[in-house]
C-alpha cells in the first residue's frame, strides 16, 4: 500500500492555524473570565477589562487613534465578512446613491455593493491594470456629488497584489467621500497603520492572521458614522449588539502581538520564501506565468499559472500529492468559473485556466518550499504527459 504523503499546506490565505500563543489565551480566558463582560458583578467588569486591552492593543498595533477625544471605534465582529458588510451597508446611508467598488474585490464587498445596486444605487466598478494594481487615477472622474462610498481592497487575496489606498482615500477626502478598505490579507502581514491609510473604516479577520477562527473587526474613523446590520443590544456603541466573545478577542489581540514585533523578520522570512518558490517553479516550467508580478504584493501570496494544464485537474492531483492550495478565494471554492481577479487584469484564456493561488504562513519551512516545488513539477509533468491515465478522475472527459 502506497503510503499518504504528508501534507504541504500551501492555502494560508484561506485560513491560518492558530498560534499555540493564541489557542492558550483563548483556553484561558475560557477558563478565568466566562461571564459576560456587560454584566456589572466584579466577574463582568474583569472580563470587560480583558475584552478593552484587546481593544487598545488592536488599536495601538494598527495605528488608530486611541485618546478620548477623537477616538476611532473598533468594532468586534464575527470575521471579515461580517466587518466588510457592516462597512459598506453601514456606512451607505440612504438608498439611493451611488459608490464606487474596485473590479478586485473580495466576495463579501462585492456582493453587498451588488445588494446596494438592487436597491437602486449606481455602482461604477474602478478597473485595475494587468499587474492586478487599482487604476487609482481615474477615481476622481468617477466621483460624483452624490457618491457616499469608495471600498478599495488593501491587498488582493488571490494575488496579494497591494493597492495604493492612502492615495485613493486622500482623492476621496477632497470630495469629502468615505473611503473603506478591506484589509484582510495585509494585517498580520505587512505594516497597516488606519491613520496614515485615512480610511473611514478597514476589515481584518482573526484567522488571517493565525489567530482564532470567528472573530474580526471593523476600525472605524472617529468621524464616521455606522449604522448597525443587527438590532437589539447597547453593545459595542450599538453598532454590532450581542454579547462579545471575550475568548476569542483575547486571541485576536494575541496573535497580532506576537506577530508586531517580528514583523520586519518575519516579512523577509516570507518574502524569501515565496521568492524561492516561484524561482523553483519557473526553473523546472519555463512557460510559468506569476501573476500579479512584478507589482507589489504581501510577502504571502504567489499565484501562478501552468499554461496548457488545466487549475481544477490540477489542484486535485496535488491535493493527492499533499499539497494543499487553491484556484482563488476560499468563499469561491465551490465555483469553476474563473478567477474575478484575474478576469479583471484581461489575463488571456490559458493564463485563466491554469492558475493556482499559493500561500505562506508563518510557519512554513524552506524544506516544505523544496518538496512542495517537488511534487508540484512532478504532477505537471505527469498531468502534460497523460502519465496520470485517461481513466483518472483527474482527467476531463473529451
Amino acid at each position: 500500500m502506497t503510503a499518504t504523503p504528508t501534507t504541504i499546506y500551501l492555502d494560508h490565505n484561506a485560513t491560518t492555524p492558530m498560534l499555540p500563543q493564541a489557542a492558550d489565551a483563548v483556553a484561558a480566558v475560557y477558563r478565568s473570565a466566562a461571564a459576560n463582560p456587560a454584566s456589572q458583578h466584579t466577574s463582568g467588569r474583569y472580563a470587560r477589562r480583558i475584552l478593552e486591552g484587546a481593544r487598545d492593543s488592536v488599536a495601538a498595533i494598527l495605528g488608530a487613534r486611541c485618546d478620548a477625544t477623537y477616538a476611532d471605534q473598533i468594532i468586534f465582529t464575527s470575521g471579515g465578512t461580517e466587518a466588510n458588510n457592516l462597512a459598506i451597508l453601514g456606512l451607505a446611508g440612504p438608498s439611493p446613491a451611488h459608490m464606487i467598488v474596485s473590479a478586485i474585490e473580495h466576495p463579501s464587498v462585492a456582493a453587498p455593493a451588488a445588494h446596494l445596486r438592487r436597491l437602486g444605487w449606481d455602482v461604477d466598478i474602478l478597473p485595475v491594470s494587468d499587474k492586478g494594481v487599482v487604476h487609482v487615477e481615474l477615481l476622481p472622474d468617477l466621483l460624483r456629488p452624490n457618491t457616499r462610498l469608495v471600498s478599495i481592497v488593501l491587498a488582493n487575496n488571490e494575488t496579494g497584489v497591494v493597492q495604493p489606498v492612502a492615495r485613493a482615500a486622500q482623492l476621496c477626502a477632497d470630495r469629502g467621500v468615505l473611503l473603506h478598505t478591506d484589509a484582510v490579507q495585509a494585517v498580520g502581514k505587512i505594516a497597516v497603520d488606519f491613520q496614515h491609510i485615512n480610511a473611514a473604516a478597514m476589515t481584518l479577520s482573526a484567522h488571517k492572521f493565525h489567530g482564532p477562527p470567528g472573530i474580526g473587526a471593523l476600525l472605524v474613523r472617529h468621524d464616521a458614522k455606522i449604522a448597525p446590520l443587527l438590532h437589539g443590544g447597547f453593545q459595542q456603541a450599538g453598532a454590532r449588539p450581542g454579547t462579545e466573545p471575550v475568548a476569542l478577542a483575547a486571541g485576536l489581540q494575541m496573535a497580532l502581538e506576537n506577530w508586531h514585533p517580528q514583523r520586519n523578520a518575519i516579512g523577509r522570512r516570507m518574502t524569501d520564501l515565496r521568492d524561492e518558490f516561484e524561482l523553483q517553479l519557473r526553473g523546472g516550467w519555463p512557460d510559468l506565468v506569476i501573476n500579479g508580478s512584478p507589482a507589489e504584493r504581501v510577502p504571502q501570496t504567489s499565484n501562478v499559472s501552468f499554461p496548457g494544464l488545466d487549475r481544477q485537474a490540477l489542484m486535485m492531483a496535488l491535493d493527492l500529492a499533499g499539497v494543499a492550495c487553491s484556484t482563488g478565494s476560499a468563499c469561491a471554492s465551490g465555483s469553476s468559473e474563473p478567477s474575478t481577479t484575474l478576469l479583471a487584469m484581461r489575463c488571456p484564456r490559458p493564463i485563466l485556466d491554469s492558475s493556482l493561488r499559493f500561500s505562506l504562513g508563518q510557519q512554513t519551512t524552506h524544506s516544505e518550499i523544496n518538496d512542495a516545488v517537488s511534487r508540484i513539477l512532478r504532477i505537471c509533468n505527469e498531468l502534460r504527459s497523460g502519465k496520470m491515465g485517461r481513466k483518472s478522475p483527474l482527467c476531463r472527459s473529451p
